[in-house]
């Protein structure tokens, strides 16, 4: 695992939880796929407060020198995608999230307690 990657899903991890994300997910997918290593599911109560944490994670990364390559979903905030390169970060909602339920598709990947990654 690349230590640039791990970096960047512990700044996201700790955006989220600043932000109080709800039910934090990281699925390790890097024997799984090559277009990312962690995959970060969260979620978020309302439109505000799911834009607020997609904001965050991009400001903190932002800061840290890891630029966004692309973001999906912010407008309607039901499910936001944002694509960092080796980390994609998933925002739900709750109905959203149970719809998708990537944690079922991805299961192939290895489930890591975000505490482990601090």
């Amino acid at each position: 695992m690349e230590e640039k990657s791990l970096k960047m899903a512990r700044l996201a991890i700790a955006a989220l939880e600043e932000k109080k994300a709800e039910d934090i997910r990281v699925i390790d997918i890097s024997q799984v796929t090559v277009i990312a290593d962690y995959f970060i599911i969260a979620g978020g109560t309302n439109r505000t407060q799911i834009q607020a944490l997609c904001d965050h994670v991009q400001e903190t990364l932002g800061r840290a020198g890891f630029a966004q390559k692309q973001v999906e979903g912010y407008d309607s905030a039901n499910w936001i995608l944002m694509d960092f390169g080796d980390v994609i970060v998933h925002i739900f909602d709750r109905e959203n999230r149970l719809l998708y339920d990537l944690e079922r598709i991805w299961r192939d990947g290895r489930t890591v307690d975000p505490d482990q990654l601090r």
